[in-house]
């Protein structure tokens, strides 16, 4: 089946709700629609939503957050932060729960912490947060108490690199801060977790094609934080499901009930103004210069993970805006 990058970009831009804003009544929808709202900056997690909702509050999220509770915090994909619906944290936490990577000698050599070390870390921290709200650096001294000083210190001094496991485990998940102090929590103290699916992750790149469109095996790979052989694998689970399909001569997959409204996509009107680090961005990464009126990826793309601020005109990146810049547009 064959694709052109235009219909790939108006479908996208629908699937992301770019092309009319939703009502406020459906900003949870959009949530999960986009597979969580990144939040390496809290500012452009709640600008991503406005950008795609209408008629919010501008406290939303954090409202969402710390006083529904409907929203949740942690380390998701790829080690980065980010805003899930409480309600799907089952789903999520389980898929995460198959990352394998801090568990091999070479991620133990680079942290310099043995596997003996880790796990009791881990323990400590579950045991620490139980029905409680932490800072890092109470959280700390409540695991060194439970292990050593040794293992304290390593919470102490690295920013993720050791909360990330605890995370992906559904042991640990962000609580509201104390002034300008992050706290933590444990997920259960927090919210209603629900059972985990018995197969999590074919679930969510299934999610994840259903608001990406087209994709390569290497581009899910990048976006789940797994191998490509380890996101074949995921490919071959999901079965008829997904279907190669031809991008301009590039083969990619698509979601087989999504390839008629893909080569049907009419083109779309608007302008939106997306913060940093938009999902629509992040899903362009690496075909970037396929949605793009000119200019270069690099621009959008920048030096140590940034993404900037886009214009998307008609569904293209049309160019960059400032990093300050707020997320709007019509």
């Amino acid at each position: 089946m064959s694709l052109t990058w235009g219909r790939v970009a108006a479908w996208r831009t629908r699937a992301h709700s770019l092309d009319a804003r939703r009502p406020a009544a459906d900003a949870l929808d959009v949530v999960s629609e986009l597979c969580g709202l990144h939040a390496q900056l809290m500012s452009s997690a709640a600008a991503t939503l406005h950008a795609r909702v209408e008629g919010l509050p501008a406290d939303y999220v954090e409202r969402a957050l710390w006083e529904d509770r409907t929203l949740v915090k942690t380390w998701c994909m790829r080690g980065t932060l980010h805003l899930l619906r409480s309600d799907e944290y089952a789903l999520w936490q389980a898929g995460f729960g198959t990352y394998r990577h801090y568990t091999k000698p070479v991620w133990h050599r680079g942290f310099k912490i043995t596997a003996e070390e880790l796990q009791a870390l881990l323990d400590g921290v579950s045991e620490a947060l139980k029905g409680r709200v932490l800072t890092r650096a109470e959280l700390a001294d409540e695991v060194a108490a439970r292990t050593s000083e040794h293992i304290g210190e390593k919470l102490r001094e690295s920013w993720g690199a050791y909360l990330k496991p605890a995370s992906f485990q559904g042991r640990l998940v962000f609580g509201p801060g104390e002034g300008q102090l992050v706290r933590f929590t444990r997920p259960d103290t927090w919210i209603e977790v629900g059972p985990p699916p018995a197969d999590p992750v074919p679930e969510i790149a299934l999610r994840w094609w259903g608001v990406q469109g087209v994709a390569t095996r290497e581009e899910f790979a990048r976006w789940w934080g797994v191998s490509p052989a380890e996101a074949g694998r995921v490919l071959k689970a999901l079965g008829e499901r997904v279907v190669p399909v031809d991008v301009e001569g590039a083969p990619h997959w698509a979601r087989a009930d999504l390839v008629t409204a893909l080569r049907e996509a009419e083109p779309v009107r608007g302008v939106r103004l997306l913060p940093a680090f938009d999902q629509y961005v992040v899903a362009a990464t690496r075909h970037a210069a396929n949605l793009m009126t000119g200019g270069s990826p690099d621009l959008v793309y920048r030096p140590q993970g940034w993404l900037s601020p886009v214009l998307l005109v008609d569904g293209l990146m049309a160019g960059c805006g400032p990093r300050s810049a707020r997320a709007g547009g019509s």
